[in-house]
C-alpha cells in the first residue's frame, strides 16, 4: 500500500527501536516511522500500531504535530516489544 508522504520534520529526540536481534536503530521522524511500521514491524500488530500508522501518516502530511505521532509510535513500540532503552 503506497502512502503519499512528505518529508516530515525531525522529532525533538529520536526513538530507538530494536527489530529482531540487531542493534538499536534511531527513528527520527514520522516518515521514518512509517517505513518501520510498514516494512520492518513484527507481524503481531495491535491497537497502538493502528494508531501510530494513522498519526504518522497525518504528521507526515502536516495535519497534526510531529510530537503526537512520536508518542503514538512509542506506544506502538512498547506494545510490540521493540522499544530500545
Amino acid at each position: 500500500m503506497a502512502i503519499d508522504i512528505l518529508a516530515s520534520a525531525p522529532w525533538r529526540a529520536p526513538v530507538l527501536v530494536r527489530i529482531g536481534h540487531g542493534s538499536s536503530e534511531p527513528v527520527e521522524s514520522a516518515s521514518d516511522a512509517m517505513h518501520y511500521l510498514q516494512n520492518r514491524w513484527p507481524h503481531e500488530r495491535g491497537k497502538h500500531y493502528e494508531r501510530a500508522m494513522s498519526d504518522c501518516k497525518s504528521a507526515a502530511k502536516g495535519m497534526i504535530p510531529a510530537e503526537v505521532a512520536r508518542e503514538s509510535f512509542i506506544s506502538a513500540a512498547i506494545e510490540a516489544y521493540v522499544l530500545a532503552s
